[in-house]
């Protein structure tokens, strides 16, 4: 918990020592003191690092209080820092375009500073750094004493004391009690290959069970080892762990392989080295099947690996873990229970037996249970045991009031610390990063882009040399996904990722610690939280009414850095002239009767994200060019903003421009505003040529912006110069990774467009063209391996793809998304090394499938029956679907033109696709889905799961 623990101190010490630099003249006197100071403050955060090592339930009362003391003064000290610098800047606005990080802006500053000093105010200036630096001195003196009184370097030692593994019951769980696990067992079984009848079976096989805590790898695993143990010489189930004690796990493995021989005491003196050697050596003539338990570490599980001899005897190994980095061999990845095997869990544990339940009513707040849980079984589990023996009015209250966070209640204990044990595995850096996580309601998607650009915000993130803001943040968000402590959430159109969720159970851990902490402050609904808020440094509101919280005054909340609300209304409006300190403001289903305050927004100095998405702003002020700070400008889906001011041209350390508006209201940006904005790496923007305040001219001024990366456009109408603008635009964009044309509604673009002298950047990994924008002749000659080699994600839709065409797009090595829409027909040669990393493939009509994909694993089409049904003559089995030996999962959109062509006709051939799916040999997931459907049929569809 160091970057939460420690607030700001870690940014404090790096911002004064550029003091010392001999550019800004500082006094001899001045200079020691800011060096002390810097010393302190280096101190102080080590300190807090230890503190940061240990659980929070363990640490001592008295270092608990003084942390929190010292995480509330690095905000202050932070602010006044801060504060004297924004007052600095004030004095110049002749920025350098292209600076992009905080450092660079305070570099900046002090440069400015350095002028300052040559000025007749610059004895007025030392004073200023005099006294902010003997404030911030104040401060840190006093929490410095409550240190020294906490004897902090000693309290603050991780717990050696031994503690109860949580995960002990469900690997003595017999299996008659466990509950909706038969078909995951199945299915790790299956992987498993245990037939020995080819020889591709002798060789060891590992199989990885991934997933967050709770899920029941644990459980699964050890159901899957009683099973099939028997059918092996030996076997053994070992879990590791967190910090594991690679000598106990050898020395553990040892045992369970044979009990009666590794029972001697000289086992305990043998060190790491000594007991591979005996492990390998033993197991080298064996049929052994071991379960590593709980792997947290790539690096731990690659020296486990080498103690497993690799013989051709059919072992197996299974490994557990909630960090995709540690898989090895196939994976699987266990899914929540379905509703009718978490009813029946539910039911065993709180009743002995689903027969058990008398009450039917129960089914009423069932519903919020199955919700509150979402399949996970620990979390099925710890509802019950909150609602053992209560009332049915009393499950109500419960459901509604209380967390998985209640203390004294064992199981909600349990359930907690093991995934709290995830938590505190985290690396420092992205503890800060998960807790912002609890500013988000349940059950919402976050944006990945809008998340990783509030962290940056806020400051959590630093940039590397020579990787971008944005990329590390970008590296922070995957690897929470890796490590299961968030769920991943795909588009539907090109499957990149690119958004989260946060289970509920997780949510609560994250609300809990958060709380904790002052690091959020949540408010929900209308509830009276007025004492909670007062110290409140971000402030998360949701579903409520601002007014109950944030007065016209708005007394205690000069401090507050963060002001994010969802889904709220606000009659009186928000006196933003009182947040002077705000860093980040998101505003997101927000309707206020009055925005006559807007124009203060531009007092908001410090401002580094601004959010209006979904709101009913009339404008944006003319005033929001004085935030010189800003890195984030969303306006996104604003119902009212028809025109960004020219003012916007003044923010240039925006990195980010969202401004495109509703259906309703489409917004333009003046021109020769994009030219100024050279440090902007991601803008989403409208295009309209029917609007003469459109932003199609726009393009010319693209190719100013040297450190853009994403570009996506939501096309109102567009024509071909304006396309062929754009990319002659662009094609010197080195950094560009994505273009996306979307179009917003359906006109019909220019038809068999030709682009032949048009370059794209080489770096480029996503390219959309969405249908109705543009329909090519042919493919462009700038879409092949040696224009292009990054691409990775291809959408666009071509008159006529011939054998070169289509070997171009097959050479592309790293694409694995392409939706390519034609009226071609294609027999290519030569499919030697075709699209070998294609994983999911689109197509707008049914047509034969091509035998070119060897690792394609998900297919989509539609079924157009206004042509499909006379190109095929009704038949639809003939897809050549047994060609792709990889496929995993079909998705099909009949379109059912209204019902002309008949119910009977359609539930034919969806009969038919079951039955191709069906003899297929990975028997992959159909997905059935209808358009244009006017009758209702009483045969259903959806997923298709063949046995």
């Amino acid at each position: 918990m160091a970057l939460v623990v420690a607030g700001a101190m870690g940014n404090l010490g790096p911002k004064l020592l550029q003091l010392l630099q001999d550019e800004y003249k500082l006094q001899k006197n001045l200079r020691d003191e800011v060096k002390s100071l810097a010393q302190e403050l280096e101190s102080t955060h080590v300190a807090l690092c230890k503190v940061a090592e240990v659980p929070h339930d363990k640490l001592d009362p008295q270092v608990k209080l003084w942390a929190r003391h010292m995480r509330e003064a690095s905000y202050d000290m932070e602010d006044i820092l801060d504060t004297f610098l924004v007052h600095v800047d004030g004095h110049g606005r002749h920025h350098q375009p292209g600076a992009d990080a905080d450092n660079s802006k305070f570099k900046l500053i002090l440069k400015k500073i350095g002028d300052l000093f040559r000025w007749p105010s610059k004895i007025k200036v030392r004073h200023a750094i005099a006294t902010a630096i003997k404030d911030i001195n104040k401060q840190l003196q006093e929490v410095a004493e409550r240190r020294d009184r906490c004897k902090v370097e000693i309290v603050a030692k991780p717990d050696s004391s031994s503690t109860i593994d949580p995960r002990l019951e469900a690997m003595y769980k017999e299996v008659t009690e466990l509950v909706g696990i038969g078909g995951a067992v199945g299915e790790i079984i299956s992987k498993l290959s245990l037939q020995r009848d080819e020889v591709s079976n002798d060789k060891l096989k590992i199989v990885s069970v991934l997933g967050i805590g709770g899920l029941g790898k644990t459980t699964l695993a050890k159901a899957v080892f009683d099973k099939v143990k028997s059918d092996f010489n030996c076997g053994a189930f070992v879990p590791v762990g967190r910090n594991p004690d690679l000598t106990k796990v050898f020395r553990d493995i040892l045992i369970d392989l044979d009990e009666n021989k590794y029972t001697d005491a000289n086992l305990l003196i043998l060190d790491e080295r000594q007991l591979i050697n005996k492990l390998r050596h033993f197991l080298g003539s064996q049929r052994y099947f071991i379960v590593v338990d709980d792997v947290w570490e790539a690096a731990s599980w690659e020296i486990i690996r080498l103690a497993l001899d690799e013989n051709n005897w059919g072992s197996r190994i299974i490994i557990t873990t909630r960090n995709s980095e540690v898989t090895s061999g196939e994976v699987y990845k266990p899914k929540p229970l379905s509703d009718e095997n978490s009813r029946r869990l539910f039911y065993t544990r709180i009743f002995g037996g689903e027969d058990k339940c008398l009450d039917n009513q129960v089914d009423e707040v069932y519903d919020k249970i199955l919700k509150k849980c979402g399949g996970i079984p620990l979390a099925i589990i710890t509802m019950a045991s909150l609602l053992v023996g209560k009332s049915r009015e009393e499950w109500f209250e419960v459901c509604n009031s209380i967390g998985f966070r209640d203390k004294g209640l064992e199981q909600v204990d349990r359930t907690m610390d093991i995934l709290s044990l995830s938590y505190y595995d985290l690396p420092h850096h992205l503890r800060a990063c998960l807790l912002y996580l609890s500013a988000f309601p349940e059950d919402y998607i976050i944006d990945k882009n809008t998340l990783i650009w509030r962290w940056v915000a806020e400051g959590f993130i630093h940039k590397k040399r020579e990787i971008g803001l944005f990329e590390v943040g970008e590296g922070y968000f995957n690897d929470l996904i890796n490590r299961s402590m968030i769920q991943a959430v795909q588009t539907k159109y090109d499957g990149t990722i690119d958004g989260c969720r946060v289970h509920d159970m997780v949510l609560d851990l994250l609300r809990s610690l958060s709380s904790e902490e002052n690091f959020v402050t949540l408010l929900l609904g209308n509830d009276d939280g007025t004492s909670s808020i007062s110290n409140a440094r971000r402030l998360a509101h949701q579903k409520s009414t601002l007014d109950t919280h944030l007065g016209n005054d708005n007394k205690g909340m000069q401090k507050m850095r963060s002001l994010i609300a969802y889904r709220c209304q606000n009659d009186k409006g928000l006196s933003f002239q009182s947040f002077k300190l705000l860093r980040v403001l998101g505003l997101e289903n927000v309707y206020m009767k009055s925005w006559h305050n807007a124009k203060h927004l531009g007092d908001l100095l410090h401002l580094r994200y601004l959010g209006l998405k979904h709101t009913n702003m009339p404008e944006l002020p003319e005033e929001i060019g004085c935030l010189k700070f800003l890195q984030t400008l969303d306006v996104v889906e604003n119902i009212c903003i028809k025109e960004l001011p020219l003012s916007v041209g003044q923010l240039i350390q925006l990195l980010c421009l969202r401004a495109w508006g509703s259906i309703n209201c489409r917004m333009s940006i003046p021109n020769g505003i994009l030219k100024r904005l050279m440090s902007l790496e991601e803008l989403l923007v409208q295009c309209d040529y029917n609007n003469r305040n459109g932003n199609y001219w726009q393009f010319k001024e693209l190719g100013n912006l040297s450190e853009l990366r994403v570009l996506t456009i939501k096309v109102i109408e567009m024509n071909q110069n304006m396309l062929s603008e754009l990319l002659q635009s662009v094609r010197n964009l080195h950094k560009m990774q994505s273009i996306k044309l979307h179009n917003t509604c359906r006109f019909q673009g220019p038809r068999n467009a030709t682009f032949d002298a048009v370059g794209l950047p080489q770096d480029l990994q996503h390219l959309i063209v969405a249908r109705c924008c543009f329909s090519f002749s042919r493919l462009p000659p700038c879409i092949g391996p040696s224009c292009v080699a990054k691409l990775s994600h291809l959408e666009l839709e071509v008159t006529v793809i011939d054998e070169q065409s289509l070997q171009a797009l097959g050479g592309l090595p790293e694409l694995c998304h392409l939706k390519l829409l034609t009226d071609s027909t294609v027999t290519i040669t030569n499919i030697d090394g075709c699209f070998q990393k294609l994983r999911i493939g689109r197509k707008d009509e049914c047509r034969r499938a091509p035998a070119v994909m060897p690792n394609l694993q998900e297919l989509s089409f539609q079924i157009d029956y206004g042509r499909s049904m006379r190109k095929y003559e009704g038949s639809l089995g003939n897809l050549g679907l047994e060609y792709l030996t990889s496929l995993q999962k079909v998705t099909v959109n009949i379109d059912c033109g209204q019902g002309f062509y008949g119910k009977e006709w359609i539930m034919e051939e969806e009969t038919g696709l079951r039955r191709v799916i069906d003899v297929h040999p990975n028997h992959p997931t159909l997905i059935l889905s209808r358009s244009n459907q006017v009758f209702k049929v009483r045969e259903p569809y959806g997923y298709f799961m063949p046995t």
